[in-house]
């Protein structure tokens, strides 16, 4: 369970992020992925499930066709840590696969 005291806040956090906002309104940050069908938007989304879950750190997702817009917050800590990083950074690397 993570505590308010491994917060590190979007604006750090999309310092050291390709492509990720800060979402306005609470300590989260966001990205829309686009892909080229259904097929690898949901690929992509399988693949970052598997890793979550594994994790234990589960994202915030909406997927219409060939994009997933993705939040990221550590609901236990209240906002951004380093576990949001860890997967953020994970989905950047397989969105380029």
């Amino acid at each position: 369970m993570a505590k308010s005291s491994d917060l590190i806040g979007a604006s750090a956090a999309i310092e050291t992020l390709q492509g990720w906002s800060a979402v306005q309104g609470r300590d989260a940050i966001q990205k829309t992925f686009k892909f080229d069908d259904f097929n690898a938007a949901f690929g992509f989304m399988t693949r970052v499930a598997m890793q979550a879950e594994q994790a234990g750190h589960h994202p915030e997702w909406f997927n219409v066709y060939n994009r997933v817009t993705v939040t990221l917050a550590t609901h236990d800590a209240g906002g951004v840590t380093a576990k949001d990083t860890a997967l953020a950074s994970f989905m950047d690397q397989i969105a380029q696969e």
